[in-house]
């Protein structure tokens, strides 16, 4: 199975990171997304841009590293974010690349407008990496370079290799399902997944970014609120991670309940 999560700002990804953690242990392959490079926060001042993306890529290595998975960077802008398409084209491009089962994101209705838009073009790539015209078509932004899954310069395998020479992708035709943080006005079906096994994976990345923005929230409170969810859940999780499955594509059934 492939995971793609993809937020906004690097700390976003804090709400699935037990889930994440959980799947790459089970050898599932995991890439975490940021469309921004988050660098508006005030801890950056005045400090340029070039140093602020190799600032924000030490921490996505630091955090990929520490849940087993690899990791992509955009840079859409922090807060110009616009949710259009030529945003999302290139999010379709990196579908079509890493070839996602699941994609988790933000909710529809978050405040931030980060949020919502990446959610919208999280939401609006799945289609548009469906389209082999569209994938490939020239004028849509910068093409992705396939993710690098083994540690090295190169691609993973003989075929991404060839996608690199050629710069054409072949268009993601399989079922994705899309996952979201919960919200309470979401009509969508609620997914509740026990964490309890990574809990501390998670409570190391909250504090990695807790060290880094100088948070009032502790290692403790992130834990207790993972708590929260597990006994909601009951049947067992002491901690738990909560989220929306907007869209899935169910087996065919013989029948018709």
């Amino acid at each position: 199975m492939r995971i793609m999560a993809v937020f906004a700002h690097p700390d976003d990804e804090i709400g699935c990171i037990g889930t994440l953690a959980k799947h790459a242990a089970r050898g599932d392959e995991v890439m975490l997304v940021w469309t921004t490079l988050g660098e508006l926060a005030s801890q950056f001042g005045d400090t340029s841009h070039e140093e602020v993306t190799r600032v924000r890529r030490e921490h996505g290595a630091w955090v990929a590293e520490r849940i087993g998975a690899t990791y992509h960077f955009f840079d859409m802008g922090d807060s110009r974010m616009t949710g259009g398409r030529a945003e999302a084209l290139q999010l379709a491009r990196l579908y079509a690349t890493f070839r996602p089962n699941a994609v988790i994101t933000w909710s529809d209705d978050h405040p931030h407008p980060d949020h919502r838009m990446t959610a919208k073009i999280a939401f609006d790539a799945v289609t548009l990496a469906r389209i082999p015209k569209i994938v490939n078509e020239s004028g849509g932004g910068p093409m992705s370079p396939p993710p690098n899954l083994s540690g090295g310069e190169a691609g993973e395998s003989g075929e991404d290799a060839a996608r690199m020479d050629t710069g054409r992708l072949d268009a993601l035709r399989d079922p994705v399902r899309f996952y979201q943080y919960f919200a309470p006005a979401s009509p969508y079906q609620e997914v509740i997944v026990d964490v309890t096994d990574t809990i501390e994976a998670g409570a190391d990345v909250m504090a990695y970014y807790h060290d880094f923005y100088k948070w009032v929230w502790t290692k403790d409170q992130y834990r207790e609120g993972r708590a929260a969810i597990g006994r909601m859940a009951g049947a067992g999780a002491k901690y738990a991670e909560h989220f929306t499955l907007r869209v899935s594509h169910l087996p065919a059934k013989a029948y018709l309940d």
